[in-house]
This record gives structure tokens, C-alpha cells and sequence, in this order.
């Protein structure tokens, strides 16, 4: 690092110093935490970003949001070149850099780090990170720290995109580094576009009309506001939006978080919807659930949440492989041996699981968090994943992609107007609606409503696709949570030694028990998941289990 280079850093990291005794993780969300602590932390990721930027000599992304937390926190997090989240890889020196204590120590570590990785500091180059926010107040003020941060590297441009879902920031990332145009616009043309595709390839006799409004909970965030913008281009479908953002306050009794978690209408909705599909956004717009109200049931909903999502792709995905590779004539030549794989977690419903067992497909599991079901689901030619909570994508491979566009086009191998000519087509629109680089509520929201119309289902037909199992979840204080060590996707406990063989027993006491325990990633406690054919006997089972990890693992232990 060059004098000039390090009086610049030593200058601009004295204006942001840490707050005293807070220690921050970058995790899978990024680091999140009240806004009043986090100027030092967007300061510094600013700078990480710019790095990362000259590393990759690509766009990188910086966006400030905290998702479903409650308006008074924020956080950042980085987009990488393909529109995903940060190298796990670099995560270490995210936490290391938040972190430091001081001025000296943050540019010894930065040059450390410059070292070790041979990024090209020395060399004036230029790195673009583009930046978004969602409608936190905080987010200008943390804005401003992220561009010092980035400008503190010479060379490091910032691009601000103004206010913008998660997502859209991913996505923008993704079609930059591609050499796309990639725009708000584009972005809301491109789903608009893939939209009415579908729509138009809906089979003759299918049940459209059995469509009514959607009712939309916004939750007073970015979503809310990007689907009034989103509206005005799309065509086909009748939405109404509530919770938009104009009142209210950010994930309040409001959003998909709270929507699932309690299983209760979001404020907005009255008597008067019940019965009415539904659906929720997260504050930041990349998780999705849909929902019906139950009439003069005090608030409850049936939820229809990630798995179900998953299921109703899954479902419309298979049906369009079966008829591309129903062929006629040469199959050696006209088939692609598609490899389909549906990625879930433990904590996906069991009912679930069985249903896409059923239907013959391949169900893998990876541990908790986006990242691991990310990286499994781009081994497949189409990967499908989603967790319960309605974060989840589907991702196409360009083999595939090139195979498909080859049958919609190519005459001689798909006759003009065909089913299989159809097919290729519908499954070309599903890679340019759904958001291959992150969970994306808005363009799953549409690819949803299109397989809906193409079905002809109402929300209540789509819900009788399985009933879920009566699950229970539950934390329980532990001394040392890193004493606890699974595998198999975090589905057996392999220390302390003894306590699987507990669980094993507990379990098969219970009709279609399931139970596993995993230790959190940010706190003291061990989190314990139970299925059961009965509510009392998930209960039961639960509470059982928890007994024994506070016997094994619990303050009585030590």
C-alpha cells in the first residue's frame, strides 16, 4: 500500500470509529444491528466492497437493509459479481474488519489482506459498486458512510441506485456484470415481459376466469412501493395493495416474516377479505408467503408458505420437462437428460418433502442458510429451493438455457406451434421472471399468479396439494452452543456423544415423529425442531427433547 493510499484510509476511518464493546458477525443477512451503532460497520464494508470490486475487476453491490427487522435497526450486506451474496471465503475478513479496534489496525489489516489476496491496490484502477437502500430513515446517513468508505480506495467509484429492493440491487449487479443494461426499468420490463409470456402460452381451456384480485401486504417497505411501480407495466392481473408504505410502520404486525411466524393477518385486512388470495412481502422484498383468511376465526389465516411455493414450481416445472421430452421420433437427438433437483432444509415441513418424493423428483438437503441451498441448487440443470419462510429462487443452466432456446427457435427440430415448442418457450419465461441471483418476492410473486392462471386453481386448490405436519419449535440455554456438533444436514447430533440415541427413542415414540437439534448461529441456545401427526404430540416431543439437550447440554449439566 502506498503512503498516499494509506493516509487516505487513516484519515477517513478516524471519522468513523467503532462503538465501544459492540462486536458484530457477518452472517448470511450481513451485519445487522440498531442503526444508531452501525455508521463505523457501512463505513468499513464500503471499503471491503471497493476491494472486492478490484479483486474481481467487476460491478459489485452494497445494499443497506435489515430485511424483516423492525424499522429502528438496518444493516448492510454485499452483492457479488454473479448477483449472489459475498464469498463465503471472504466472510472471515468482513468480521475481522468490522471489528478493529482503531485507525492503525484497520489499514494494517487492510494491507495484510491486499497482500494476501494480490489485490491490485498499488495499480489505479477503477471499481464500480453500485448502491441501494430500502426505506429505513437511517438508510441515507448509513449511505453516506458506505460512499465514504468506498472512496477512502483510490480508484473506487460509487454508483448510488437510489431506493430499491433487495433483489432488484442483486439483479442490477448480476445483468451490469454481464453487460447488460440493467436499470430499474429493465428490470421491471424484463418481469413484465416473462409476465405476460406465460400468460399468453396458458393452454386453451384452462380456467382463467377463476381468477379474482390479489390483495398484497406490502409491509409498509420498498415492496410495497416498487409493486405500485410494478403495476403500471403489467397487464393481466388485478392486484391491490396494502401496506404500501404511505402509513404504517416497516414490518409493524406487518410482512411475510410476521405473517408466517404468527400465522395471523397482517394489519390492513379486514373481515371483508376472507376467503381472498392473498400474499405478503418482507420488508426488503425477498421473501414471499401467500395466505387466505379464515372467516370469523379471529385473525387466522391458512398459510401457504415456501414449501408450498416450491411445491407449485416443482409441479409446473416437471410438467413442462415431461412434455418437452415426450418426443416423437429421434429422442438422441431432440431430448436433454435435464437434471431436476429440489434443495430444502431440515426445517422444511415433512408433508412437504413426501409430496415431492411423490411426485418422483430428487429432494436433497443442505444445512440452514441460503448460501448452502444456493450453492446445491446450481449443481442441477434446474434447481429449485425454498425455505418455509418464502425466500427461495430457481436457477437454470446455461446448458440448458441454450438447448431450450434451440427448440423454441430452431424449425427443424421443434414443429412451430407444438406442445413442445410451448413448453420450451414457458420454460425460457420462467428463467427471465424468476431472479436466478437471490430470493426475489416480486418475481416470484408473478411466476406464482402465471402457474395459478396456467392450473386454473384458486389459492384453496393450490393449499390441498399436502397437509402439513403439526410442527413445534423451540430454543433451549445452553453453556457452550459450539459443543453441539451435526451432520447430515444438521439432522443428527454426532456430539455430545449419546444424546441422537436420546432423540432416536423420544422420536419413535410419536406417529410420523420428527425431531432434530441444531445450534444457533448467534446466540447461547440450541434450537429444537419437532414433527408429529397430532399439535399435542409435536408439543410433547418438543418439550421432551428440549428436556434432554438441557440434561446433555444445559446450565444443570455443568
Amino acid at each position: 500500500m502506498n503512503e498516499k493510499q494509506r493516509s487516505i484510509l487513516l484519515d477517513s476511518s478516524s471519522r468513523f470509529p467503532p462503538p465501544p464493546g459492540v462486536k458484530l458477525s457477518y452472517g448470511t443477512a450481513g451485519f445487522r444491528a440498531d442503526a444508531t451503532i452501525l455508521q463505523s460497520t457501512v463505513f468499513r464494508v464500503g471499503i471491503l466492497a471497493a476491494l472486492r470490486s478490484l479483486k474481481t475487476q467487476s460491478v459489485i453491490g452494497l445494499m443497506i437493509t435489515a430485511s424483516h427487522n423492525k424499522v429502528s435497526d438496518n444493516g448492510v450486506k454485499i452483492a457479488d459479481p454473479s448477483g449472489g451474496m459475498l464469498t463465503q471465503a471472504w466472510e472471515p475478513f468482513a468480521d475481522a474488519l468490522a471489528n478493529v479496534p482503531d485507525s492503525l489496525h484497520l489499514v494494517q489489516l487492510v494491507d495484510d489482506f491486499v497482500m494476501k489476496e494480490n489485490i491490485p491496490l498499488e495499480v489505479v484502477q477503477s471499481a464500480v459498486i453500485l448502491l441501494g437502500r430500502d426505506t429505513r430513515p437511517s438508510g441515507e446517513s448509513l449511505l453516506e458512510a458506505a460512499k465514504q468508505g468506498i472512496s477512502s480506495i483510490v480508484g473506487a467509484v460509487a454508483v448510488d441506485m437510489g431506493v430499491l429492493t433487495t433483489p432488484q440491487l442483486h439483479w442490477m449487479v448480476r445483468f451490469r456484470n454481464k453487460g447488460m443494461k440493467a436499470t430499474e426499468m429493465d428490470y421491471f420490463n424484463q418481469l413484465s415481459n416473462s409476465f405476460r409470456c406465460l400468460i399468453d402460452l396458458i393452454p386453451p381451456g384452462s380456467s382463467v376466469n377463476v381468477m379474482d384480485k390479489l390483495i398484497v401486504d406490502g409491509a409498509n417497505g420498498v415492496g410495497g412501493e416498487k409493486l405500485q411501480v410494478l403495476k403500471k407495466v403489467l397487464h393481466g392481473l388485478d392486484i391491490q395493495i396494502r401496506n404500501s408504505g404511505k402509513e404504517g410502520v416497516l414490518n409493524d404486525e406487518v410482512g411475510a416474516d410476521y405473517v408466517q411466524k404468527e400465522k395471523v393477518v397482517p394489519r390492513g385486512f379486514a373481515p371483508a377479505d376472507a376467503g381472498m388470495r392473498c400474499a405478503s412481502l418482507d420488508g426488503d422484498a425477498d421473501r414471499l408467503v401467500y395466505f387466505s383468511a379464515i372467516q370469523n376465526s379471529n385473525n387466522r389465516i391458512r398459510l401457504v408458505d415456501g414449501d408450498k411455493i416450491l411445491s407449485l414450481f416443482a409441479l409446473f416445472i416437471k410438467e413442462q420437462l415431461s412434455i418437452l421430452n415426450d418426443n416423437e421420433g429421434d429422442r438422441e437427438t431432440n431430448s436433454y437428460p435435464a437434471t431436476l433437483g429440489v434443495v430444502q432444509t431440515a426445517y422444511a415441513n415433512g408433508a412437504s418433502t413426501d409430496y415431492l418424493k411423490h411426485l418422483g423428483l430428487e429432494v436433497v438437503f443442505t444445512p440452514t442458510g441460503v448460501k448452502y441451498l444456493h450453492e446445491k441448487a446450481a449443481e442441477y440443470d434446474i434447481g429449485i429451493y425454498f425455505e418455509a419462510n418464502g425466500h427461495g429462487t430457481i436457477l437454470l443452466s446455461e446448458g440448458l438455457l441454450q438447448w431450450l432456446d434451440g427448440r423454441s427457435s430452431e424449425p427443424s427440430l421443434t414443429s412451430k406451434g407444438s406442445e413442445q415448442q410451448k413448453a420450451a418457450l414457458r420454460l425460457l419465461a420462467v428463467s427471465k421472471l424468476i431472479n436466478p441471483a437471490v430470493g426475489d418476492a416480486l418475481s416470484g410473486l408473478l411466476l406464482v399468479e402465471a402457474i395459478l392462471q396456467h392450473m386454473g386453481w384458486s389459492i384453496h386448490r393450490w393449499n390441498e396439494l399436502y397437509h402439513d405436519l403439526p410442527s413445534r419449535q423451540l430454543k433451549v440455554k445452553v453453556v457452550e452452543r459450539s459443543a453441539v456438533v451435526t451432520a447430515n444436514a444438521e439432522t443428527v447430533v454426532v456430539r455430545p456423544l449419546g444424546i441422537q440415541e436420546a432423540i432416536n427413542a423420544e422420536t419413535a415414540k410419536y406417529p410420523r415423529g420428527r425431531c432434530f437439534v441444531r445450534p444457533s448461529g448467534t446466540e447461547d441456545v440450541v434450537r429444537v425442531y419437532a414433527e408429529a401427526s397430532t399439535e399435542e404430540a409435536a408439543d410433547n416431543l418438543a418439550n421432551s427433547v428440549a428436556q434432554l439437550v438441557d440434561q446433555f447440554l444445559g446450565f444443570r449439566s455443568s
